[in-house]
């Protein structure tokens, strides 16, 4: 499946899915299966290869290599693993459960529940409906029981946030299309509309919304020299500060701290919802008409005038404390209408990961 030029992949829920249709034909059929054909909530089709194939007596399992297209997923090539057993002449279930690499919950806030395998609710319903595809006689008298695990799935969830949401253990199942789309902005977006639950439920009522590592790092020092802060209230919002601050606004988070960098910041200042597809240029010739309109700030116009980049303006004119507090304010002032009834601060981080600005 092609996007414009980048290829598409499958989301660990679909390959979870794709895995157990092929586990259960192989115990239903008792010979192997080495492709699948799925329907995704998307409504496109998809074809999964089935590998490891292994038929023992009432077991089965087999799994799939997940493919994330041309999207940086730190789960691409990853192996879905999924155990089929059948226990006969019980009470008639379907189980699903998570085994070795799979997460469980120890948060509120998430789809799932605290407590359970970390296997979202679409994705348990993709593999509902396999299974009774499969199985095409619901009142059979057996229970089926299904284990997804992914051997390295311990490792791997380290290169995540999943333990700041409190998903401990291993990877989630996850997935609402079944299609993972190139650098995907709807990724982002629900890890940070997650992160935002997360932190309302463990009781945070403000949140820090940051625009990179080092922002974050350096506002989690800054306050923690203050008393500190829970590690839920830490959310990364990388460049998605227009709908993470819609986000915090429509689920009434109480306060926000915005935590950036100069640059990131007089992007924010000049109105851009999404830091990455801006001009520095135009930025610039923004920031020297503010500059222009003050007698604090007026000798700084050449400089911003003069200036490569953000960061070169701030850095030769030496932090200056004036520029800072005016593009630092404009940031509260101008979103401020985005998130009414929000309180609104922001956090600059110097450019070696040193505090300069913390209000209003």
């Amino acid at each position: 499946m092609n996007g414009k030029d980048l290829r598409y992949g499958y989301t660990t829920g679909a390959c979870a899915a794709a895995a157990v249709k092929g586990a259960a034909q192989m115990l239903r059929d008792q010979m192997m299966v080495h492709e699948v054909h799925l329907r995704l909530p998307s409504g496109d089709e998809a074809r999964f290869d089935i590998k490891g194939g292994r038929l023992r007596g009432n077991s089965a399992s087999c799994f799939v290599v997940k493919d994330a297209g041309d999207d940086p997923d730190v789960t691409n090539g990853a192996e879905i693993h999924v155990t089929a057993e059948v226990q006969f002449f019980s009470r008639h279930c379907i189980v699903i459960n998570g085994g070795v690499g799979i997460g469980r919950v120890t948060k509120p806030g998430l789809a799932v529940p605290v407590g359970e395998w970390a296997i979202n609710p679409v994705p348990r319903s993709m593999i509902m409906e396999v299974v009774k595809e499969v199985f095409a006689v619901r009142c059979i008298p057996a229970t089926l029981t299904f284990t997804i695990s992914i051997p390295n799935g311990e490792e791997l969830a380290k290169k995540t946030i999943n333990e700041r949401l409190g998903i401990i253990g291993g990877l989630s199942i996850l997935g609402t299309t079944g299609i993972v789309k190139p650098i995907s902005t709807k990724a982002w977006t629900d890890t940070v509309d997650a992160s935002i639950d997360v932190a309302l439920a463990c009781g945070c009522r403000t949140v820090v919304l940051s625009t990179g590592r080092t922002s974050e790092m350096a506002v989690q020092r800054y306050m923690a020299d203050k008393g500190g802060m829970p590690e839920e209230a830490f959310i990364m919002m990388g460049d998605h500060f227009g709908y993470s601050i819609r986000s915090c606004a429509s689920k009434g988070v109480p306060e926000v701290i915005v935590a950036g960098q100069f640059a990131k910041l007089l992007k924010i200042a000049c109105g851009h919802e999404q830091t990455h597809v801006t001009s520095s240029e135009l930025d610039l010739a923004t920031v020297a008409t503010w500059l222009n309109e003050s007698p604090a700030t007026e000798h700084l116009v050449p400089l911003a005038r003069e200036a490569n980049t953000a960061r070169h303006l701030l850095e030769a004119s030496g932090n200056d404390q004036a520029l800072i507090e005016l593009v630092c304010g404009k940031v509260v002032r101008d979103w401020a209408k985005l998130a009414p009834g929000t309180k609104l601060r922001v956090f600059l981080a110097g450019y070696q990961g040193e505090s300069l600005f913390f209000g209003p």
